[in-house]
């Protein structure tokens, strides 16, 4: 009997080999004690076609080890490719303190799964004056584009580069209900945050410049735009700078990449700076300064740069700022009349790779410096120690 049965099982497995997996195990591992919040997983999407050969990417079901279903993300980096390229599929999980794994499941779904509230956001406006937008669950943020250096902006027309900063008491998208109500309307606070944050010709929170020993070259309004991933998880997107003039003559063009998580106040960005006729550029990655506005500013070896600033007006309340280089040999700290710079120095064609965000006392749990520094400090030791992701199937 139990030859029979074993025989039996035997064969079973096999079938099931022979017609794929029926499932993906999952697990996800990592070095820190710390506790990681809203951690975002990447499988490869190549990983589940692997063994699930039929799989789609729209009917998936995701679940964590008690069997709860979690909102998952698929990217397709190459739409316009017709035999449908996928690239991965993402979701989110809270490791605890001292947790350093996790397992979850793959499967198919039967039906389509619906959509869900977003978390992430990014677009292009074009009734603003071409400024380019995006957002998490935690802050937004804008960037200037070709639009606002035309004479159509009037008043407003300027040339700049640098990142806003829009603070948030809300979870849910305001981008789009913020450019409804009109540019002078979300200067103003009407329970959902406002927009207080200058950044002028400077560096705003996190905008970058070339460096030539004692001035700071910056490109004008971004050029180009294109968003590659737009939620519920993650948004990545790209913009490109044209050439400018940078230290000894020499011209470079930047392209930033973007990617924005939910649940963080820090996103990642990329910038790949090209450039001939020096082996290599020192570029500052800057926090902008405000004038009359008192500011406590963090100098940290590891390679980042904090700043809290307190604004004058009770709907303002206080801003840290913060950029941080992930990866990439740092050299030093400098300021202009504008700017806190760190300092790094970068290849033709190497992407340089950083964080940027920010945290605000009224929308948040960051009410002093020291807690805006503890955060980011944590950001910097998770980016700099990856979730790896291993795929099993399961018969």
């Amino acid at each position: 009997m139990k030859t029979s049965l074993a025989f039996l099982l035997a064969a079973l497995a096999a079938v099931s080999v022979a017609r794929g997996a029926s499932k993906l195990s999952v697990v996800a591992s990592h070095s820190l004690d710390a506790a990681r919040p809203a951690e975002t997983l990447v499988v490869p999407w190549s990983e589940v076609r692997k063994h699930l050969p039929d799989a789609a990417p729209d009917k998936l079901v995701v679940k964590d080890a008690q069997g709860r279903v979690l909102t998952y993300q698929f990217t397709n980096f190459q739409p316009e490719d017709k035999t449908g390229r996928y690239d991965d599929v993402l979701f989110q999980y809270t490791f605890a303190a001292g947790e350093k794994s996790a397992t979850f499941t793959i499967e198919r779904s039967s039906i389509p799964v619906p959509p869900v509230a977003t978390k992430t956001f990014a677009r292009y406006v074009p009734e603003r004056l071409d400024d380019f937008a995006f957002e998490n669950d935690r802050l937004a943020h804008r960037m200037y584009g070709p639009g606002l250096d035309t004479p159509a902006a009037g008043k407003s027309r300027m040339i700049s580069s640098g990142i806003d900063v829009w603070t948030k008491r809300v979870a849910y998208p305001v981008i789009d209900r913020w450019y409804l109500r009109g540019h002078d309307n979300y200067h103003i606070e009407n329970g959902e945050g406002l927009d207080f944050y200058s950044v002028g010709t400077g560096r705003g929170c996190g905008g970058t410049g070339v460096w030539d020993g004692a001035k700071l070259h910056v490109s004008h309004n971004w050029k180009t735009w294109k968003v590659v991933a737009n939620g519920p998880v993650r948004t990545i997107f790209e913009l490109g700078y044209a050439p400018w003039e940078a230290a000894n003559g020499v011209k470079v063009t930047e392209v930033k990449r973007f990617t924005l998580d939910a649940g963080h106040n820090l996103h990642r960005v990329e910038s790949t700076f090209t450039f001939e006729g020096a082996p290599g550029l020192v570029v500052g990655l800057g926090l902008g300064k405000h004038k009359d506005v008192p500011a406590a500013v963090d100098r940290n070896a590891g390679g980042w740069l904090t700043q809290w600033e307190k604004y004058p007006k009770a709907t303002e309340g206080e801003l840290g700022t913060a950029v941080a280089l992930e990866s990439g040999p740092f050299q030093e700290f400098v300021e202009d009349d504008l700017n806190q710079l760190a300092l790094v120095r970068v290849a033709s064609g190497v992407p340089v790779r950083y964080a940027l965000g920010a945290g605000w006392s009224l929308g948040s749990e960051f009410t002093s410096a020291a807690k805006w520094n503890t955060y980011v400090a944590a950001e910097i030791a998770r980016l700099r120690a990856p979730v790896k992701v291993a795929v099993t199937p399961v018969p």
